[in-house]
């Protein structure tokens, strides 16, 4: 818009009603020259508040103050400055004409003009800088200077200040116009303000969320620290980060991560909590906040170049496991908002970082069972028969498929004598590590009973008797224990629970029915004998419950039917296509179906 101002002669009041400066000519304010500067004032102050009132991005506002306040007064020099609400004092926010140097500068209240009109919050129109006691040379070439205090709600936010090059360029009116501007301008700086803050605030819990759920989802140390730097650097400009943790001793510090102006690297560096700032973190369960570790006797000079440091513990169900620490290079660079970011985001980092430990605690413990399991399997594969016997009168084949790594089924062939094999078939209770320890166990003892080659029956007795003197909890075996006479071609069958036997000759199936309780659950047992006469032809299978009880996707059962009758199909097979036979129809039956025991097979033909 365009403003005339009025001549000096002519000027107004600055504030009130505009009543008559002479009470005795109460007609003074119908002058013309006064009606007109009103007129100028309320066109100028609408279209202010427009300008105001349209946006409250504060940059955006600051702008537009500025080329309004030009529109009537066209100065050269301008700035707005606002109050730092922590150090107390005035930082330039927006200028022109300024060198770039202004903008760094810290006014304290009641240095030089600004920092007068700041102190007292009145206005100061400087005609001769020269000739002030206040004034503070910035640029040599200023020779006169208006500044007014921006004030909202009695409370001073900031003061906005002209400079010329000119002697007495500023004048009476100007400084009407410019109190004018910012009794409005004040208020709406602090409404803009108020604006981003709450913003800046929403954002920084958005992010906050964002980091939250990212940071559960990484569970290896080294990323998890990684990503955690990257993230804080949305919410915080540091220039300097590091991560340490506390050793198991909680009595050093270990550096686990460090970023280093946009490069990462990790020193092996180690600290006593009793040095430091870190380790004054440590030591006092609080947050440090140095504006300049130059000044703080506590300081260790790691990286010459900071000079602000903010350091927050890591808490962890009520201990401390370590420290984020942050650095800049500006003195005085981390402010109340950094230690709140920091303070929330520490808690949700020292859980993600002790689930990652947990989780590579686990790790560790699975890898280490892998590798005892995989020792386990090899060593009861060693336990177990390389190869079934030669016999001249009976072909033999076994087949074994753990339910898992390792399995609780055992089988053994046993020399007896001249023309005798002992066939041992068991099972014990459990699955996985367990049942093969006490298979092991089990195996052990009965080698052990069977070097006097007793009776079957006789032997599955002291068998038992050896199991109740080492007596383990629920645990407990069945087996079949059978002694093949090769010369005979017979067989004595005992029985302690296991499976019983299947028998085809000529196509029929029969069941041998021995039968007894399980070892190692009652006392003082005796187990019965059964003698079978074979002749060639003859085929014999001895299997765990795995194969009987395999069930499909239906829930049935393999069951001693099928295992009769494709026994019976194949009888004039070898022992070993038999067995391939019986597990690979098995296979078929289960399916897609999870194995969930053990499955064992033996099968004696008789040549």
């Amino acid at each position: 818009m365009a403003y005339s101002p009025p001549s000096p002669r002519e000027e107004p009041e600055l504030e009130g009603d505009y009543r008559p400066a002479d009470p005795a000519n109460p007609g003074a304010h119908l002058d013309p020259a006064n009606i007109r500067v009103k007129t100028a004032d309320v066109a100028y102050l609408m279209q202010l508040a427009d300008a105001l009132n349209t946006t409250l991005d504060l940059e955006t506002l600051l702008r537009r103050t500025a080329e309004l306040v030009r529109a009537v007064i066209p100065y050269r020099i301008f700035a707005i400055l606002l109050v730092n609400d922590r150090t107390h004092e005035l930082r330039v926010r927006f200028q022109i004409g300024h060198t770039s140097h202004v903008e760094r500068l810290h006014i304290p209240m009641g240095r030089g003009v600004v920092g007068q009109v700041a102190l007292t919050r009145q206005p100061v129109l400087l005609n001769d800088v020269t000739t002030s006691e206040t004034y503070v040379e910035v640029n040599p070439d200023v020779r006169s200077e208006l500044a007014v205090p921006l004030i909202a709600k009695n409370r001073l936010i900031g003061v906005m200040d002209m400079e010329s090059e000119q002697a007495g360029y500023f004048r009476p009116e100007h400084l009407r116009l410019l109190t004018l501007t910012a009794s409005r301008i004040a208020q709406a700086i602090e409404n803009a303000r108020l604006y981003a803050r709450v913003s800046r605030q929403a954002q920084t819990l958005a992010v906050l969320n964002e980091i939250a759920t990212e940071l559960t989802s990484i569970l290896d140390l080294n990323p998890l620290l990684e990503r955690v730097g990257q993230l804080l650097r949305r919410l915080i400009d540091y220039q300097m980060f590091t991560v340490m943790l506390l050793d198991p001793t909680g009595e050093t510090l270990i550096t686990r991560y460090a970023w280093r102006f946009g490069y990462a690297h990790a020193p092996l560096r180690r600290l006593p909590i009793t040095s430091g700032l870190v380790g004054a973190a440590v030591r006092e369960w609080r947050l440090v906040n140095v504006p300049d570790v130059r000044k703080d006797l506590r300081y260790l000079p790691m990286n010459p170049e900071t000079r602000s440091e903010l350091i927050v513990p890591l808490f962890h169900k009520g201990r401390i496991i370590g420290v984020l620490d942050l650095e800049h290079t500006r003195t005085g660079f981390f402010n109340e908002e950094h230690e709140r970011i920091l303070t929330t985001l520490a808690a949700q980092v020292a859980i993600a970082i002790e689930n990652a430990r947990l989780y590579q605690a686990v790790k560790r413990q699975e890898l280490q069972f892998e590798r005892d399991i995989a020792m386990a399997r090899e060593v009861q594969l060693r336990l177990l028969p390389p190869a079934v016997p030669e016999m001249p009168n009976a072909d033999m084949a076994v087949r074994f498929l753990p339910a898992r790594t390792i399995g609780g089924d055992l089988y053994d062939f046993v020399d007896y004598g001249p023309g005798r094999t002992a066939i041992v078939l068991g099972d014990v209770s459990g699955k996985a590590a367990p049942a093969a320890l006490f298979a092991a166990l089990v195996s052990g003892i009965m080698r052990s009973a069977a070097l006097h080659r007793p009776e079957p029956a006789h032997l599955l007795a002291l068998l038992n008797d050896a199991l109740q003197e080492r007596k383990l909890e629920s645990q407990y075996v069945t087996m079949l224990f059978a002694v093949w006479n090769d010369e005979n071609r017979t067989l004595q069958v005992a029985n302690s629970g296991a499976v019983q036997p299947v028998f085809c000759r000529s196509g029929e199936s029969v069941t041998v029915r021995a039968e007894g309780f399980p070892l190692g659950l009652f006392p003082n047992v005796t187990y019965e004998e059964l003698n079978v006469a074979t002749q060639p032809g003859d085929a014999i299978v001895f299997v765990s419950d795995g194969i009987l009880d395999a069930e499909n996707a239906q829930g049935e059962m393999y069951g001693q039917d099928r295992l009769s009758g494709l026994l019976c199909s194949r009888r004039d097979q070898a022992a070993q296509e038999i067995a391939d036979a019986i597990l690979a129809d098995v296979g078929r039956f289960q399916g897609d179906q999870d194995r969930f025991d053990d499955e064992t097979i033996i099968v004696l033909r008789v040549r």
